[in-house]
């Protein structure tokens, strides 16, 4: 027990060091694009060794994509943590209203996602690791609800969802977004279609 206090500095002064490389990195991709920058102009801006930087960061594309293990561990946790009696898709829900809405309204998603867009490596890390985000996610949610792990629509539940921030994006109001496709999700099209009809044909009495 008395090493604790150790521990969590170090570990608080990692996190720091991490932080200040991404924070780092994204600033440089953005004002001079992802090939105009090198790994040693990345360590020297964030003041550590490209030693360090490697050791936070596999490869120059994760610098981008700093918050890949993080997010996997968030929706993870999102279905498995859930309260008792809430389904998946409300807790998914939850989830996505916490986490993702202040993503879309910070200012640097459009150039974030430009940055992404126009450069080969970002896109193809991006769609690996969308994959590898459904594929954990549907999973998950296979196990708690007691099917295979391959399971259709567990994996296909997954896909929708992940799918969430890009729907959401450049929407006047995502919150509104978000609860829009969620609650298609959960009540169906067919649902919604038909009370819109009823509503249709009421306004035309």
């Amino acid at each position: 027990m008395p090493d604790s206090p150790t521990v969590g500095r170090r570990e608080r002064k990692k996190a720091a060091t991490r932080q200040a490389i991404a924070d780092s990195a994204l600033e440089l991709f953005l004002e001079h694009g992802f090939e105009g920058v090198s790994v040693r102009d990345i360590a020297e801006t964030a003041d550590v060794s490209t030693t360090t930087l490697f050791a936070h960061f596999p490869s120059k594309e994760a610098l981008v994509f700093d918050r890949d293990e993080a997010v996997e561990a968030e929706l993870t946790a999102a279905v498995r943590e859930r309260p008792e009696g809430q389904s998946v898709v409300e807790a998914l829900r939850a989830h996505a209203l916490k986490s993702w809405l202040p993503i879309a309204s910070d200012p640097r998603l459009h150039e974030f996602t430009a940055l992404v867009d126009r450069t080969p490596a970002l896109r193809e890390y991006s769609e690996r690791m969308w994959m590898r985000h459904a594929v954990t996610l549907g999973t998950v949610i296979a196990e708690e609800l007691g099917r295979e792990a391959d399971d259709l629509a567990c994996s296909a539940l997954a896909r929708f969802v992940l799918q969430f921030p890009t729907l959401a994006k450049g929407r006047q109001d995502p919150r509104a977004a978000v609860e829009t496709v969620f609650d298609l999700l959960i009540h169906g099209w067919r649902s919604q279609h038909d009370a819109e009809d009823a509503m249709s044909g009421s306004s035309e009495r």
